[in-house]
């Protein structure tokens, strides 16, 4: 890789230059004359934040462990760069050999949060790239888009030629090859289309009634599945995962070696869509994560190590490695992060030996202030639970508890409002009365961000609160939080209201975004960025009512835009799990027994190897 004159100019003039630069440890060489495939991974923010994803170093690791195949990586760039590059005519490029992103076969988007969606098309705009799928011949490279976001693909479907829905592990590497053994890209298209978790939009036509509901998903290549069922890794033991991860030369937000201990949840919270998607739960062996930790270790040189899972001490066998991974963390002097811990006694003996006297902030997720909307949103902790572990964590010496809740919940009163803060204060008066009135140098954070119904979830059909709904509701925390000791932080609204159109949109959604674009809009996720004079514009234009997508409650008969997308859940389950939220109803955690959310059709394919059952039943 060289650095030509031009952009030696350019790197000179920006921020940071080492996001674009690439040749970091452990990043990848190859002679792109030498293989098969090329895929561009692109991640639509800033390095920074793309080289903190995981799932970039898995996917990574595991293309360009194929000879045939080379995996480069493609960033957003800053406001600062982008604009040097659009003076100068400069298209986006790799890192690996910084060559422009047209030149791949295929391209790649991660796609995590919907608020990236205006910086996707800014990308293929800046690597010379027709935004619309229709007008990209094969001189162009196949878009391909996957992640959580992609459980609803209609909003981007006009400018993706290829969804994937599910673990990539598998899916990623059997896309590439089957680039390989095509002629053109419509044959290319149809010979995936079969392949489980692969969404082929242009084999797919959405018709609406009058009132702008879906009416039908007309399917227009007979060789397309009638619903696309999510591909899924089935012994998450035995997946690749890797143990040379690239050393950025700059400060990332993680900055870290990191594990997955295991994939899914049990627990069944109702707004959660991760812990419906990732179902059944998979686990590592408790060998092989200590053993991908000790060579991540040795091969990056990070200080830290940080176990990645929806809910890390859920693991069937936590207790042994968390003890053992403190013994070989602490003779090797790496700091050791345990996140999204379950606030028991051993949890909080690990949390003491790792933290020390340096203890950082503790963080709990109620999710709601009384123990009704508690039960409505299946959260199943007590106000007895969390009191406990607040009490024990302040007998340890912690001495800031951060506290996470949402507004705007289906069946919130304001009365559940209040009891955030109520919760707040009674907190407050624990550490009184453990410490003295003076109670030390003792706070509490409490974040609030706006409930965001997302699909596939039991709440998918929920109608979301208005801007003045969330503002109100905003200002009533604000009076009951005004205590001594407590800081009140809570989301923008408006970026609440444009995640929930983007993420039950439908197909027409996606001319607002290309109108959105058109006007600026990029960086959405970003407070300072977002411009919602801008958005308002781009509906207006467009002639689109985002009240319709993000305000409307669904009934049970109305076909979903995401419909054609089967995440294994039934429809029946999450029916059966909203009439009970409307009932503050609660289920039990699946490891207690199954909670029939239709999992088990597969179970066959799901069994752990040590345990020889499916871990989740």
């Amino acid at each position: 890789m060289n650095i030509d004159r031009e952009l030696h100019k350019l790197l000179r003039r920006v921020e940071k230059p080492a996001r674009y630069t690439g040749g970091e440890v452990n990043s990848v060489i190859k002679d792109p004359d030498s293989v098969s495939v090329r895929f561009g991974f692109a991640f639509p923010d800033i390095y920074e934040i793309g080289m903190s994803y995981m799932g970039m170093q898995i996917l990574y690791d595991i293309l360009n462990k194929n000879d045939d195949i080379y995996c480069e990586r493609v960033f957003a760039p800053a406001e600062d760069m982008e604009n040097l590059m659009r003076q100068t005519g400069r298209e986006l490029f790799t890192l690996e050999t910084l060559s422009p992103v047209k030149e791949m076969d295929i391209l790649g988007f991660t796609l995590q949060y919907e608020l990236s969606y205006t910086n996707i098309l800014n990308m293929l705009e800046l690597g010379g790239i027709p935004l619309r799928r229709e007008e990209r011949g094969d001189d162009f490279p196949v878009i391909v888009a996957g992640g959580p976001c992609a459980y609803n693909p209609e909003p981007l479907a006009d400018f993706i030629d290829v969804f994937l829905i599910g673990d990539g592990e598998d899916m990623q590497e059997e896309i590439c090859m089957a680039w390989k053994r095509s002629s053109s890209k419509d044959g290319f298209l149809k010979a995936v289309c079969g392949m489980d978790g692969v969404y082929v939009p242009a084999f797919y036509e959405p018709q609406y009634n009058d009132d702008g509901t879906v009416r039908e998903i007309r399917k227009m290549y007979d060789g397309a599945p009638d619903r696309v069922r999510r591909a899924v890794v089935k012994d998450l033991d035995k997946a690749s995962f890797p143990v040379k991860n690239i050393v950025p030369f700059i400060e990332t937000v993680h900055d870290r070696s990191v594990v997955e201990t295991f994939r899914g949840c049990t627990r069944g919270c109702r707004f959660c869509q991760a812990g419906m998607i990732y179902r059944p739960v998979r686990e590592r062996k408790k060998e092989t994560i200590e053993r991908l930790a000790m060579a991540q270790l040795e091969n990056t040189g990070h200080d830290e190590l940080s176990l990645l899972s929806l809910s890390t001490s859920d693991h069937s066998r936590f207790e042994e490695l968390a003890t053992e991974l403190m013994e070989m963390c602490a003779g090797r002097n790496v700091a050791l992060s345990l996140p999204s811990l379950r606030m028991d006694s051993f949890s909080f003996k690990v949390l003491d030996e790792i933290q020390g006297y340096r203890k950082s902030g503790l963080t709990f997720a109620p999710e709601a202030g009384s123990q009704r909307l508690r039960d409505i949103i299946n959260k199943n902790i007590t106000e007895e639970d969390i009191f406990g572990a607040v009490e024990q964590a302040i007998q340890l010496g912690w001495e800031h508890i951060k506290l996470y809740f949402m507004a705007g919940l289906p069946g919130e009163t304001y009365e559940d409002l209040a009891g955030i803060g109520e919760i707040a204060r009674k907190i407050m008066d624990i550490n009184y009365r453990i410490r003295g009135r003076k109670g030390g140098r003792f706070r509490v954070t409490v974040s609030v961000s706006n409930f965001v119904p997302k699909a596939h979830t039991p709440f998918q059909w929920a109608a979301q609160d208005t801007d003045e709904m969330f503002i109100d509701k905003h200002d009533f925390l604000s009076g009951k939080l005004r205590i001594k000791g407590v800081t009140f932080n809570y989301h923008e609204t408006g970026t609440s209201n444009l995640e929930a159109v983007l993420a039950r949109g439908d197909r027409r959604v996606g001319q607002v975004l290309e109108a959105a674009h058109r006007l600026g809009c990029r960086f959405d996720s970003w407070s300072d960025k977002f411009r919602p004079d801008l958005w308002e514009k781009a509906f207006s234009e467009t002639g689109i009512d985002p009240g319709f997508y993000s305000h409307r409650e669904r009934s049970y008969d109305e076909i979903l835009p995401w419909d054609v997308v089967d995440p294994l859940i039934t429809r029946e389950y999450l029916i059966r799990e909203n009439e009970k939220a409307k009932r503050a109803e609660t289920t039990h955690d699946c490891r207690l027994g199954c909670t029939g959310c239709g999992i088990n059709r597969y179970a066959e394919c799901f069994k752990d190897a040590e345990l020889g059952e499916v871990t989740h039943v």
